[in-house]
């Protein structure tokens, strides 16, 4: 053997030895083991015999209830009058009587009524008065028992009270401080796992999106060990019995076919056809679970109840040797956990099933009351697991989002960048479609006055030296109108002034300016300025060609939040109730498109055209 292999056997015989010297009395306290004992039990003849203790009603009266008288007798060979003793009993009841010499030291529960509280679940520490000892002593311990509620009287153990306390507290640590731990981790456990039940979705199913079943059979699981376990804490149940003694059977039996079916989601394993026939059966046998406790306890058939828990304990051995099989081939370490966890719960479980179901000895504390706290810690281990590959593949789902983002922003960012180009081309376009209209109308449509007139061959040179004139100003101010501030409507009359004030001078006519400085107009793009310059262009023609004034008056004024454009000439006027030739109807149309409010007033010798822009 290897010198690793030694110190590990060194190691165990240390703990063993340990471990033995811990549960083992102190010289010092006298352990007492034989007892005359009579024996009552229900619908039967009263029984007197020597008995060896410890004494399980259930396995020598199985099927009965009863009561039982034990006397004890046991010497001391020294008295010390001032140091209190104490007597430990690990186990006794269900209820129970005891005197020492005759005097009364602790009675619980009512000796005379059967399917009461229950005494049997906790260790007993009772002080014993100095007083009541002398060399030859005699202890009587009177129990009333339930059928198949694990009465009777373990041995006993009385020395110096400093002793017998440390027994009794290891004890009641180990069993019921021990159970309050696992019963509140459970419940603890389980209810975490409800939660994540509740507020996780499982998206390994493509078709449809569901909470994880694994957390639901642990979360159950883990609830139902916790009503389990704290079986032991209960003294007064709020059941009578044997109605309360259904209810640890029924919760085992759920525990086992939840921790089964955790065990298969966990494994993935759920799907397959052995896993489907095995949970059929378990779930069978939970179904069962009440009915048949109800039986075996009521009607006093322990046999029934034995009968049951075997085939739990062998259906939880097969599947346990398919998982650990099945988890020993995959290379998930939470699978491998669980694995040992349904080990050593077998294991523990078949020590429980032959120490209290099977063996005549009465023992004190079940080994299955911590072992399924190994699956708590492998649900937490399996849930952190999860969590860190959740966790890892968000990280990948958002790194990935994130560069899909980003490819996203970059080809909406070129995206933009074309649209913006084709706008400001658009723009282009537009503005140069809208020239070449204004040239067609003006320019165009003089030079084509200009030609008619030659072709008539009666034109005379004033007339088309004015026609040409006409054309070369529309020229201009349409290139001038390019170079316009938006809305600026005070320079685009400056402009008009400096274009058309020589040819107004020369034909005779006086300009009268009175233009307030007033800001641009906002609204008025370069599209508006163009449609103003043609407004006013179109009322300086007329001026010249029609009216017959020698003054034309141009007013600017600030009226409300935009202006007042007012143009009056002191010529022969027009009837304008007549039908408006094509430069009038020019003017309205104009005078819409840029949202202006157009108005005509004429009388011989005053022609007004007013203009009222908003901002």
């Amino acid at each position: 053997m290897s010198m690793r292999g030694r110190l590990i056997l060194v190691w165990l015989f240390l703990a063993l030895g340990g471990l033995q010297s811990w549960a083992a009395a102190p010289s010092a306290v006298l352990r007492l083991d034989s007892a005359a004992g009579e024996f009552h039990p229900e619908g039967a003849a009263t029984v007197h015999r020597q008995t060896t203790l410890p004494y399980a009603w259930d396995y020598w009266r199985a099927g009965t209830q009863g009561s039982a008288q034990f006397e004890i007798s046991f010497p001391l060979n020294q008295l010390y009058p001032d140091v209190p003793y104490g007597l430990y009993i690990p186990r006794l009841g269900n209820a129970y009587e005891i005197k020492l010499n005759g005097m009364l030291l602790q009675r619980r529960g009512a000796m005379d009524r059967a399917g009461g509280a229950d005494f049997a679940q906790q260790p007993r520490h009772i002080l014993v008065p100095p007083d009541l000892l002398t060399h030859a002593n005699v202890l009587q311990v009177r129990i009333r028992t339930d059928a198949g509620r694990r009465g009777g009287l373990s041995e006993l153990y009385i020395g110096p009270e400093t002793e017998t306390t440390k027994m009794y507290l290891r004890a009641y640590h180990l069993r019921v401080t021990g159970s309050v731990f696992v019963a509140g981790f459970s419940l603890f456990v389980g209810l975490m796992a409800l939660i994540l039940w509740f507020t996780q979705i499982d998206t390994s199913v493509s078709a449809k999106t569901r909470r994880d079943p694994l957390y639901l059979f642990a979360g159950l699981a883990e609830v139902c060990w916790s009503t389990r376990v704290g079986d032991v804490l209960i003294e007064s149940p709020p059941l009578p019995w044997p109605q309360w003694g259904v209810v640890p059977v029924v919760a085992m039996a759920i525990w086992t076919f939840c921790m089964s079916q955790f065990c298969m989601h966990a494994a993935s394993w759920s799907n397959q056809r052995g896993a489907v026939l095995l949970t059929r059966w378990i779930g069978l046998l939970a179904w069962l679970s009440g009915p048949l406790a109800y039986i075996a306890l009521a009607y006093q058939r322990p046999l029934v109840l034995t009968l049951w828990y075997a085939l739990e304990l062998a259906s939880f051995v097969v599947f346990g040797a398919l998982f650990v099989a099945r988890s020993m081939r995959r290379a998930q370490w939470s699978s491998r956990w669980i694995g040992f966890a349904m080990l050593l719960n077998i294991a523990v479980g078949a020590h429980d099933f032959y120490a209290f179901r099977i063996d005549p000895s009465y023992p004190d504390n079940s080994w299955m009351r911590y072992s399924p706290t190994v699956f708590g810690l492998a649900l937490g281990y399996f849930v952190v697991t999860r969590f860190r590959a959740a966790s890892a593949q968000s990280r990948d789902l958002l790194a990935n989002l994130a560069a899909r983002v980003a490819e996203r922003e970059l080809a909406l960012q070129e995206s933009y960048v074309r649209v913006e180009a084709l706008a400001r081309e658009q723009a282009r376009s537009l503005e140069r479609a809208s020239i070449l209209r204004d040239m067609h109308d003006g320019v165009g449509s003089h030079i084509s006055s200009a030609i008619r007139q030659v072709q008539s061959g009666v034109a005379q040179p004033d007339q088309l030296l004015q026609t040409l004139r006409d054309s070369l100003d529309q020229l201009k101010l349409t290139v001038d109108s390019m170079h316009l501030p938006a809305g600026d409507v005070v320079a685009l009359l400056a402009n008009l002034r400096y274009r058309l004030g020589p040819r107004l001078e020369s034909s005779g006519i006086t300009l009268h300016w009175d233009v307030d400085l007033l800001p641009p107009l906002e609204r008025l793009d370069a599209q508006a300025m163009r449609q103003l310059q043609f407004i006013v262009l179109e009322v300086f023609s007329n001026t010249l060609q029609h009216s017959m004034a020698d003054i034309l008056s141009i007013t600017v004024k600030a009226q409300g939040s935009g202006l007042r454009l007012c143009m009056t000439d002191n010529g022969k006027g027009f009837d304008i109730q007549e039908p408006w030739h094509k430069g009038l109807t020019g003017l309205q149309e104009r005078a819409c498109a840029i949202g202006a409010q157009l108005s005509i007033a004429s009388i011989p010798g005053q022609t007004a055209v007013t203009l009222d822009l908003e901002r």
